[in-house]
């Protein structure tokens, strides 16, 4: 795996764990659409992704 420039990683730094690798959520890492998510983060918006727990707000 060729090395990152400073500029690259400076973009990238969200996603770069200790290892200075691009990771991924758990929820994005199998989804095969490019709307990728940090691990650093929750999921915040997806509209691709719908939870099995989500409730319906018309109830």
């Amino acid at each position: 795996m060729p090395r990152m420039s400073k500029k690259q990683k400076q973009e990238w730094a969200l996603f770069l764990n200790d290892r200075n690798r691009i990771i991924y959520n758990e929820l994005c890492r199998k989804c095969r659409n490019d709307c990728k998510q940090s691990f650093r983060c929750i999921v915040v918006l997806c509209p691709k992704y719908l939870s099995k727990r989500r409730t319906n707000k018309n109830d």
